[in-house]
């Protein structure tokens, strides 16, 4: 078909616009009871604010339902009720349009590069063993590089691994971040930062004597620079820095990596919504206990290379993680352990013997770090983490769990498993071609539900939660990076729901094929939601659980 795929944005957009107003009026329905009379609503509070007595003009109410567009949802009915003005969806057509036959590639160009983004996660540099809060701060960085990526943003992770340690609680996690660097190229930079620093009027020599720390090679005047600049945002306690050889390390990394990244003379994409592209956005992705010390780092990179790229800089600050009933304190290496025996007893409860099989370790690892994911992903960044060691919400049974949403992808994949087997048994006829479905057949409210509320708003799902807005005021910005797992758990939800309510792969009558095939074509649709949103979260699909 020629209508191309329709959104949510561009459905919104164009009822605004066939009411004559720039203001947004309309919602869109998400729930299960309004969903069965309307499918979006201009409600009466804000339709008063503009028509008189919130009545709207005929002329205006057959706009609305006449409208058409590439991206538009073709629209049914659109009555005045007491609730506002009500819109209905042509639900065969909208279906049609989901799930039959691509258009064609969508826009922008495949491969375009759109800007580039470097994550900075200090919480690499600790010395000591990683804890369950940097932890969080490196989950956190893993996932939003993967939304940016997804948006076709070029991503630079700093700092590179370092290999004189164990890194196994990462790769354990499917964490994949860099390993190593250019060493030369780092010494070269270092004393380029060196030579700046000779010459920056902020900084002071400094000699070593009792109270100096070993290895300071001179103290930089944070705050009268900070004054200078008019800097904003900062923690009014930065003053006097004392620099280090492995201060200026990390500042030689940043600049490597901001080096690295494609110049454009393209504008920066929507969805990373900074000025340029020309120059990379820096996010420094930290603790709240690092946040003050990655200040300091910030300003000093500003003084010694004032440059375009050094004025993007901005802090993505994860609030504290609180762990309760710790016998002494726990690294990110115990917790894992921990919650990967939890999640072994939790699938021994249910499933018995199998569990005990060889076979499932790989299935009881994935589990386990789906569990941990979604522990620290499905929260707020800015907002606190409690992690109880004890008594765990990690069980196969509970619905916010990461283990939830990947037995309900299994659960799909044992569908079309057993398809597969009975088409090759002969008992069912293969799927046709999504252009010869009859997708009227699909009357069950769970259905419109899976489409209406997850495989029609998910592009812009993840478009939202790439977004990096930058800050109105300040260095701190704020990213939706919850919004992924959550849209995971409530699917998760809903498609349980559904699949304990319809019998999909019914007796092996024809005249019950058309319905079928229709609802194997949406939960295919469906599948490839699940599998695309784990993959943001380097999660692979169980086939078996």
């Amino acid at each position: 078909m020629g209508e191309g795929r329709p959104g949510v944005a561009a459905t919104l957009r164009a009822l605004n616009e066939a009411l004559g107003r720039p203001a947004a009026l309309w919602v869109k329905e998400s729930g299960a009871r309004n969903l069965r009379h309307r499918d979006f609503l201009a409600p009466r509070a804000a339709l008063s604010a503009v028509f008189p007595g919130g009545q709207v003009p005929p002329e205006a109410v057959s706009a609305v339902s006449s409208l058409r567009g590439p991206a538009v949802l073709p629209l049914q009915v659109c009555l005045q009720t007491p609730a506002g003005l009500a819109v209905q969806v042509r639900r065969p057509e909208a279906f049609q349009r989901l799930l039959g036959p691509l258009p064609g590639p969508a826009s922008p160009a495949a491969g375009a590069r759109t800007g580039c983004v470097v994550l900075h996660c200090p919480a690499l540099r600790s010395p000591a063993a990683l804890r369950p809060r940097h932890l969080r701060s490196v989950l956190l960085a893993d996932h939003l590089a993967q939304l940016l990526r997804a948006q076709g943003v070029c991503v630079r992770l700093v700092p590179a691994l370092s290999e004189e340690r164990s890194w196994d609680v990462l790769r354990q996690l499917r964490i994949y971040w860099p390993s190593g660097s250019d060493g030369s190229s780092l010494t070269d930079a270092v004393s380029a930062l060196k030579a700046a620093l000779g010459r920056c009027p902020c900084a002071a020599a400094c000699e070593q004597g009792p109270g100096t720390a070993e290895g300071v090679i001179c103290k930089v005047r944070l705050k009268s620079f900070m004054e200078q600049q008019g800097l904003l945002g900062y923690d009014p306690n930065l003053d006097v820095l004392p620099v280090t050889e492995g201060t200026l390390r990390s500042l030689a990394e940043l600049q490597e990596a901001v080096l690295q990244c494609p110049v454009s003379d393209s504008m920066a994409p929507p969805t990373s919504r900074f000025p340029s592209s020309s120059c990379c956005s820096i996010v420094h992705v930290v603790n709240c206990e690092e946040e003050f010390q990655q200040q300091q780092l910030d300003v000093l990179w500003r003084i010694l290379d004032p440059g375009a790229h050094t004025a993007l800089q901005n802090h993505l600050v994860c609030g504290p993680v609180k762990v309760t009933n710790p016998s002494s304190p726990i690294g990110a290496d115990q917790y894992f352990q921990l919650r990967k025996r939890q999640m072994y007893e939790a699938s021994v409860i249910k499933y018995g013997e199998l569990a005990q099989d060889k076979t499932w370790t790989e299935v009881i690892d994935t589990l386990t770090v789906a569990a941990i994911r979604f522990e620290m992903l499905s929260t707020a960044h800015r907002s606190q983490i409690t992690l109880d060691l004890e008594n765990s919400s990690i069980s196969t049974k509970g619905t916010k769990s990461g283990a939830f949403v990947m037995y309900n992808c299994a659960r799909l994949a044992t569908l079309f498993n057993n398809f597969q087997r009975a088409v090759e048994q002969g008992t069912y006829p293969p799927l046709p071609p999504a252009s010869e479905l009859n997708f009227s057949c699909l009357r069950e409210e769970g259905e419109w539900l899976l489409l209406f509320n997850y495989l029609l708003p998910f592009p812009e799902v993840l478009q939202q939660a790439a977004q990096l807005p930058p800050p109105s005021k300040g260095i701190r910005i704020t990213a939706n990076t919850e919004t992924v797992c959550k849209f995971l758990i409530q699917l998760s939800m809903d498609f349980s729901s559904y699949y304990n309510r319809v019998h999909i792969l019914g007796e092996p009558f024809p005249h019950l094929f058309d319905q079928m095939f229709a609802r194997l074509q949406l939960l295919g649709a469906v599948r490839d939601v699940f599998h695309s949103a784990l993959a943001t979260l380097h999660l692979p699909p169980l086939s078996q659980i």
